[in-house]
């Protein structure tokens, strides 16, 4: 009998088993397929018949098409075309800039995020994620994206194919400022003043884009020059790799920059703000046109798109979520942008007014608004200064680095535009703190298609000089307080038990004493030690400074609290 009964529960335990091989084979294949994302259909691929050649040093042209890197350190390209032949041109002329690129976003990804398992986990989740993402891709867009893909790094493949790698990467910026804790990337400023409030009464736009990846990322950023085949010519700032917009200019003098606001955790794909904001560029020469285009595409995420328009001589803010898009300005001739949203629409919307309290982001708005009225007619040098002012509201000093400050010393490019005049500065390494080279839209389009010699192609008189700041004690400073800093979070971070004198923390505090994030750091490192007395202490004096943010501020005084528990 128990013989029998014993046979029974095999057959039992082997169907059951039976049903879940077939129930995970079925789930698997389901996966397998519902990631799949098929390629754009090329009609004519004989843009990649068309052979790259390298006349001269760091110089490279495809047909009309070409990439060189210019006497000030930034990277000048011109590309033409529809969109699969700009792809296929933007892939072959920057395949190697491309994979220092790739190299230095994966590193840093690796380490925000050191577990191995937590990144496979992600690598699926982006997969199922992002499953619908070419649905809200133009073909337009899906096509440059794929020709760029042909020519990216096979070091990556085994994360995920080609096309499909380099198609999400355009909503890495997206996911990444949502999933964040402080729900967005950094805190980016712009502004715009016009008429009475600028030198010539013409309009003036400043933005910092303080998006930070490592400094590996932002060592080769390329100014791209764009005629398409259909819509507007125009230039914009970007890296190797990515084909979408964050700072741009183009010949009907439209400006387009875009800043996060706080969002939601996404629920599925949707347009990656960056291909929103390349489209206003190429398609709208109004604020009519800018705000259709905005209206007809769903984001991912929530936020705000500043619009300067030479034609209708005003600056413009379309704040946007992925269910509400709405265009605001004020009653005055300046206009001054961060990460939250001003309208009265936004007005009862809890993430925004979270964001309004939390963040750093009134903060900032503020200070812009006290530098200009330091500037009343404003130009294109004060401006320079504007977007590397350091200091918090009333001049007080708030440490260097503190998001809290319109030049955090982190910036991937700051830019000045004059649209109506189609003038573009932007600035050189490091961060805004270079010299800005001027670009003037009108003759670089005049004679950039089928260059074939390396020649200067900026306004050489109306470059606006390095900041003296290079050249300061207080530069040297930084330096030691960015160098020392990683050394202290590498240790504290460490499986092991690794240990400084207390020489070096006084040096450290000494390269930073007015930033609480010095203190907070040593804080934390002594709390390592469980020399608990110690770090209440330095917490303490972290909670003394302008600490940047309010989700910081509880955060550090949780970990006083930790601290005063007896063990």
């Amino acid at each position: 009998m128990q013989t029998v009964v014993r046979k029974g529960r095999k057959r039992i335990l082997k169907r059951t088993a039976l049903v879940l091989a077939s129930l995970l084979l079925i789930f698997f294949t389901y996966f397998i397929l519902a990631i799949r994302i098929s390629e754009p259909e090329i009609k004519d691929r004989s843009a990649e018949n068309t052979v790259r050649l390298n006349p001269s040093p760091n110089f490279y042209t495809l047909g009309n098409n070409w990439l060189k890197k210019s006497e000030s350190g930034l990277w000048e390209m011109y590309i033409e075309g529809d969109g699969f032949e700009r792809g296929v041109a933007i892939g072959k002329l920057t395949k190697e800039l491309a994979e220092k690129q790739e190299t230095a976003f994966i590193k840093q990804i690796k380490e925000l995020v050191p577990s191995d398992g937590y990144l496979t986990f992600l690598k699926y989740f982006v997969a199922y994620f992002n499953r619908k993402l070419p649905e809200h891709i133009t073909e337009e867009y899906q096509q440059e994206i794929y020709g760029v893909s042909l020519y990216a790094s096979d070091k990556f493949d085994h994360l995920a194919p080609k096309y499909y790698r380099i198609l999400n990467y355009h909503g890495a910026h997206d996911i990444g400022h949502a999933l964040q804790d402080k729900n967005m990337t950094v805190g980016c400023t712009s502004f715009a003043a016009w008429n009475q409030h600028s030198e010539d009464n013409k309009m003036i736009v400043g933005r910092n884009f303080d998006f930070y990846s490592g400094d590996e990322f932002a060592e080769n950023k390329i100014i791209c020059f764009c005629k398409p085949t259909t819509g507007h010519k125009f230039v914009y700032i970007t890296w190797a790799g990515f084909t979408g917009v964050v700072s741009g200019l183009n010949d009907q003098g439209l400006t387009v920059t875009i800043n996060a606001a706080k969002s939601d955790i996404p629920t599925g794909a949707a347009t990656p703000i960056s291909l929103v904001a390349k489209e206003i560029l190429q398609y709208a020469k109004n604020i009519e046109e800018a705000m259709h285009i905005a209206e007809k595409r769903t984001t991912f995420v929530a936020e705000s798109i500043l619009i300067s328009s030479a034609k209708d001589n005003k600056a413009f803010i379309i704040e946007k979520t992925p269910t509400k898009t709405n265009l605001y300005t004020e009653n005055r001739e300046q206009l001054v942008c961060s990460n939250h949203y001003m309208s009265e629409l936004f007005k009862s919307d809890v993430n925004n007014n979270k964001n309004i309290l939390q963040s750093s982001s009134v903060y900032r708005k503020l200070r812009m608004e006290q530098l200009l009225e330091l500037h009343p007619k404003m130009n294109f040098s004060e401006a320079a200064d504007i977007l590397r002012n350091q200091k918090g509201l009333h001049d007080k000093n708030i440490g260097l680095t503190n998001e809290k400050g319109i030049n955090q010393l982190i910036a991937h490019h700051s830019v000045i535009v004059k649209p109506a005049e189609s003038l573009i500065w932007v600035s050189t390494q490091p961060f805004q703190l270079g010299e800005y080279i001027c670009y003037d839209l009108n003759t670089v389009f005049a004679t950039a298609s089928g260059l074939n010699e390396k020649k200067e192609i900026y306004e050489k008189d109306k470059i606006v000089p390095a900041d003296p700041f290079l050249k300061s004690d207080d530069y040297k400073k930084y330096l030691y307080f960015k160098s020392m800093k990683t050394g202290l979070l590498y240790s504290i971070k460490s499986d092991f038990n690794l240990t400084v004198p207390q020489s070096f923390i006084d040096a450290f505090i000494r390269s930073n004493p007015e930033s609480y994030y010095t203190y907070w750091i040593a804080g934390d490192y002594y709390k390592k030690q469980k020399d608990k007395e110690k770090a209440i202490q330095y917490y303490n004096m972290a909670l003394t400074k302008e600490v940047a943010t309010g989700k910081e501020e509880e955060q550090i005084k949780e970990r006083i609290i930790e601290c005063s528990k007896k063990d």
